[in-house]
Parts: structure tokens; C-alpha cells; sequence
């Protein structure tokens, strides 16, 4: 078997950014209350990292940052890298709560330029995912920003200027997709694309693989994470014939790949090291690896991106 693996591929800089903040944090107050606004990064594994530090994850299916919020009475708490709304900043400052802002660099610019256009007159179409905290923090609150999911939502006869932007961990492909069919209907659109460049390199990492053929893509992560479900989806757009979504090793069955197969190994943007490491370990020994303290998960290394000779 020969194994490729996909650089960069794991851990983002928003990510670690937030992990050593939270880290930090625990260590400076060791006694504090804190609680987590929704998952800090998409990874459960990583949840259960911070349940070993005694820092609660308050999530919740079908409720949004500012319902949560209700919960929280008092102590620390924690704006995850998704980002967060004004609504819910005034509430924790109404709530006399103490923040952490763990929230990622290119999201808080996307919202700084969404926030800067609608000043300026404009209606915003912002493409990204139903129900994602990133969309649910730029989209709340205003009905002059319009969520796009499919071209189906594009809003028709809109007569005011029209700002086009995205989620940070959309598909490079999807998005410029979207950016077409609006354009087509409304040339005189002004368009932003706002992919990170963490979720660009990854995804054109992938999407390079169509020029070393490889039989199968592993794809090491979370599936409520988008940009790993992304990741999948750009490795079918690569015409990658074999794709196998996995959480950990553990659910990797290695009957299903052919022992002489070539096999590329990505991971999520909030994916640990450790466990694409076992991934590769189970590749290459075929054997399970030993069970993992959660605090492991907490390492704030990620794989960089080789210069070009």
C-alpha cells in the first residue's frame, strides 16, 4: 500500500488560536466557572478535552448562541471560533458574564465587511450552511441579509445594491458556483469571496490530487464539521474513486481497501494530530491504536505548508 499524505491537512491557525486561549484561561483560573457557547471547534473528541479540564460545552440541537446564553448565569464564558452576533455580546454584557473571545480572525473580518456594507445601503447575500453557528452569527438579527444555501434561495427582484459574501469553510467550488448564477441575474453585484485561506490550501490540496490518481481518500474528522465534509466533497470533484469519511481509526475498516491501493489521508481544519497519527499508524501496522487521554487532543500542533524548492 502506498499512503499520501495531503499537506496542509489538520489543525488551522483559528483553531489553535482558540485552544491556547481556553488553555490559558484554565490555567490562569484554575477555580473559575467556565462554559463554552456551543462546541469551541467542530470535534467532540475536543469537547471531551475540555470536560477533563472541568470547562463545560453547553450545546444544544435547534438552539441558536442567544438561546443558549439563558443557561449561564454566572462565571467565564467562551465565544467559540465560529464567531458570535452583537445580540449575543449585549446579552452577556447585560448578564454581567466575564468573555472570552476565541473567535477565528477571518470570521470576525467577514463580519467587520458584511457590517461595513450594510452601512453603506447595501442588501447582503451571504452564502454558508442553515444552522451553522459561523452563518447564524452574521445572518441573525437583520432582514437585510438574505442566507443562500442553493441557487433556489437567491432572492429575485432585489432593487437595492447588492453585496455578495460567504462562510469561511464553504467549498471552493460550490461557492464560486453560487457566485456565477447571482452575478448572472445581478451583474451589477458587488462579490467578496471570504473562503480562509486555512480551508482554500486544504481544499486546493485535495483537489491536486486528481494529478497523482490515488485509489482511495481518507478524510479524518468530525462530521458536523463542514469543512471536513467539504474536504470529501472536493475529493469525489477530484474524481478520487474511493472515499472514506472516518472519526477515528477505530471506525476505519481496513477489508474495505485493497492491500496494493494508493491511499491519501486529509483531515479537518478542527481534527486533532493525534488522531490522523493513529490513522496512518493503523495504515501502515494494520493494527488498532492504544486508547488516548483526552487532554492529548488539547496539542495545539498542526501540519504546515512545505515551502516549494
Amino acid at each position: 500500500m502506498k499512503l499520501i499524505e495531503v499537506n496542509p491537512q489538520g489543525f488551522c491557525g483559528g483553531v489553535v488560536a482558540a485552544i491556547t486561549k481556553i488553555k490559558k484561561l484554565r490555567t490562569d483560573r484554575p477555580e473559575a466557572k467556565i462554559t463554552v457557547l456551543g462546541n469551541l471547534v467542530h470535534n467532540r473528541f475536543i469537547q471531551e478535552a475540555l470536560d477533563s479540564l472541568n470547562i463545560q460545552t453547553l450545546e444544544a440541537k435547534g438552539k441558536t448562541r442567544l438561546e443558549l446564553l439563558d443557561e449561564i448565569e454566572d462565571g467565564i464564558v467562551v465565544f467559540t471560533a465560529h464567531g458570535i452576533s452583537d445580540s449575543v455580546r449585549k446579552k452577556a454584557q447585560e448578564k454581567g458574564l466575564e468573555v472570552l473571545d476565541a473567535s477565528c480572525p477571518f470570521v470576525l473580518q467577514t463580519q467587520a465587511e458584511v457590517k461595513k456594507r450594510l452601512d453603506e445601503g447595501f442588501v447582503i447575500f451571504y452564502i454558508g450552511k442553515k444552522g451553522h453557528p459561523e452563518a447564524e452569527a452574521l445572518t441573525s438579527g437583520d432582514d437585510r441579509i438574505f442566507l443562500i444555501e442553493h441557487s433556489e434561495d437567491i432572492p429575485k427582484n432585489i432593487k437595492q445594491k447588492i453585496f455578495v459574501t460567504n462562510q469561511t469553510t464553504m467549498s471552493i467550488l460550490d461557492t464560486q458556483a453560487l457566485f456565477d448564477e447571482i452575478f448572472k441575474l445581478y451583474p451589477q453585484s458587488v462579490l467578496h469571496d471570504e473562503i480562509c485561506s486555512a480551508t482554500r490550501v486544504r481544499q486546493n490540496a485535495v483537489l491536486s490530487l486528481q494529478e497523482q490518481k490515488p485509489d482511495v481518500l481518507i478524510v479524518v474528522g468530525d462530521p458536523t464539521s463542514n469543512n471536513t465534509r467539504q474536504l470529501a466533497d472536493i475529493g469525489r470533484k477530484a474524481h478520487v474513486p474511493q472515499i472514506i469519511p472516518i472519526e477515528t481509526a477505530a471506525d476505519l475498516d481496513l477489508s474495505l481497501i485493497d492491500p496494493e491501493a494508493t491511499v491519501a489521508i486529509t483531515s479537518g481544519a478542527s481534527t486533532p494530530t493525534l488522531l490522523r497519527k493513529q490513522v496512518v499508524n493503523k495504515l501502515e501496522s494494520g493494527l488498532d491504536p492504544e486508547p488516548f487521554k483526552p487532554a492529548e487532543l488539547l496539542e495545539t500542533t498542526f501540519r504546515p505548508i512545505k515551502k516549494k524548492d
